[in-house]
């Protein structure tokens, strides 16, 4: 029974570590991740689509759904004025295909 319990658990966390809920907070020292909004898809590290549903954002592959509450939030993160306050640069675009991943040596901030 033990064993059951922890392999749920261990397969619960999993699942939710790889979601891409997102809450924007007011100051950086409350962030998980510091990020700045580049002009072209060429310059950001990853290209962000915004989905209209939590259910839609499974995986890590740039598909991000904003939650009303930091307490829903997978990551929160602070947006910064200048490109070299940031961790990560991304760029939103119009499509869901166009999400991406631009540089790999980032993606493990969004885990």
């Amino acid at each position: 029974m033990r064993i059951i319990l922890l392999l749920s658990f261990v397969i619960v966390s999993a699942c939710s570590a790889y979601a891409q809920k997102l809450f924007a907070v007011d100051y950086a020292s409350q962030a998980d991740v510091q990020l700045f909004v580049v002009d072209y898809a060429s310059q950001a590290d990853l290209c962000v689509f915004k989905v209209d549903y939590a259910s839609q954002a499974k995986g890590n592959e740039g598909k991000w759904f904003w939650v009303d509450y930091a307490s829903q939030a997978d990551k929160k993160v602070f947006f910064v004025d200048y490109a070299s306050q940031a961790d990560l640069k991304i760029f939103f675009v119009d499509y869901a295909s166009q999400a991406e991943w631009r540089s790999q040596q980032k993606k493990h901030l969004m885990y």
